[in-house]
């Protein structure tokens, strides 16, 4: 996969890959004009859809309607590191839906590929080229 990164003004950065756009803007405290999500947003977004497209096959095969159930993604964050500390999936169902999948529903949040990937992360480099000539590799 690749995507190509730009830059169309103010604090907006987008991303086009696959035939797609995907705004970004920083909100106004951050010296944006909050036109978009931040890019922060959108990785709250993927992690949430993720979870949520297990669920929905989940209940597609075995014919349980999705009318009244959804699922709040909250972040918790831990002053002492300065970042989020726990992410939480709280899945709500309706009275009808059967108990005994219960367990199978946090399974199936749990086989989210955006998850797996951030508590296996991969390798990350970042290669640096100034024309032509000149390029550099750095790895965390």
């Amino acid at each position: 996969m690749e995507m190509i990164i730009g830059f169309p003004g103010g604090a907006r950065v987008d991303a086009r890959f696959k035939g797609y756009t995907i705004l970004t803007d920083q909100p106004p405290h951050g010296g944006g004009e909050g036109a978009a999500p931040a890019p922060f947003d959108h990785f709250w977004v993927s992690l949430g859809t993720c979870a949520g497209i297990y669920v929905l096959r989940f209940l597609e095969q075995r014919n349980i309607p999705t009318d009244d159930v959804h699922i709040t993604l909250s972040t918790h964050y831990d002053a002492e590191r300065r970042m989020v500390g726990k992410v939480s999936f709280a899945v709500e169902l309706p009275e009808s839906f059967p108990a005994k999948y219960s367990k199978a529903i946090v399974n199936a949040v749990n086989l989210c590929a955006v998850k797996k990937h951030i508590k296996q992360p991969p390798e990350f480099e970042t290669i640096v080229s100034i024309g032509p000539d000149i390029a550099a590799t750095y790895s965390d």
